[in-house]
C-alpha cells in the first residue's frame, strides 16, 4: 500500500480505519507513517494526522521511538496546525520520556497561555500539563494558575476541560 496515495484518495474515519488496519503494529509502516505526517505538504499532513492520532492511540508503543522527532518538531517555526494538535494529543496518551519532558512541558505551557492557539491544542495541553503535574508536584500550583487564566473568554468545550483538570489536580498531594 502507498500510504500517501491512500491518504489522498478519501478523507473519512472508513479510510482512516483501513490505513491504520494495514499499518497495524508494523515500526517500518509507522514510520512511513511518520514521514509523510511530518514533512509533507498541508493537505497530506492534515490528512495524515487523523491516521497517525488514531494508530498511536492503539498502538502506543509505536510512538515510543519517535517521540523525539516529534517534540523536536513542536518547536519548529512553520509547524502546521495539525501536526501541532496531533502530537500534543497523542502526548496525552503515552508515558512522555523523562528527557523529554521538560520540553514537553514549556511548549505545553506555551500552547495554554497563547490565547490565539486552537482550543484543542490548549485543552490538550493543559491534559499533558495536569499528567505531568503527577510527576512533579512543584508545578502544580503554576498549572493550575495557567488553566485559571486561560479560561477567561472561552468556549464552553474549553471550560469544561478545565474544569476536569482543575478537578485532576486538586486530587494531586501538595509538594
Amino acid at each position: 500500500m502507498n500510504i500517501r496515495e491512500e491518504i489522498l484518495k478519501e478523507h473519512s474515519r472508513r479510510q482512516m480505519l483501513k490505513i491504520t488496519g494495514w499499518i497495524g503494529d508494523d515500526p517500518k509502516r509507522f514510520g512511513q507513517l511518520l514521514d509523510i505526517f511530518l514533512h509533507d505538504e498541508y493537505r497530506v499532513v492534515q490528512r495524515s494526522a487523523m491516521v497517525l492520532g488514531y494508530t498511536a492511540e492503539k498502538y502506543p508503543e509505536m510512538v515510543k521511538p519517535f517521540l523525539p522527532k516529534l517534540v523536536h518538531r513542536l518547536y519548529d517555526s512553520d509547524i502546521h496546525v495539525a501536526v501541532k494538535r496531533n502530537v500534543v494529543r497523542i502526548l496525552q496518551f503515552i508515558p512522555i520520556p523523562e528527557k523529554l519532558q521538560a520540553k514537553v512541558m514549556n511548549k505545553c505551557f506555551e500552547y495554554l497561555s497563547d490565547p490565539n492557539e486552537t482550543v484543542a491544542v490548549r485543552c490538550f495541553s493543559m491534559t499533558v500539563l495536569v499528567k505531568l503535574a503527577e510527576k512533579y508536584p512543584e508545578i502544580k500550583n503554576e498549572v493550575s494558575a495557567s488553566i485559571n487564566i486561560s479560561v477567561k473568554n472561552s468556549t464552553p468545550g474549553y471550560r469544561a476541560r478545565a474544569k476536569k483538570e482543575l478537578k485532576q489536580l486538586e486530587k494531586l498531594p501538595a509538594n
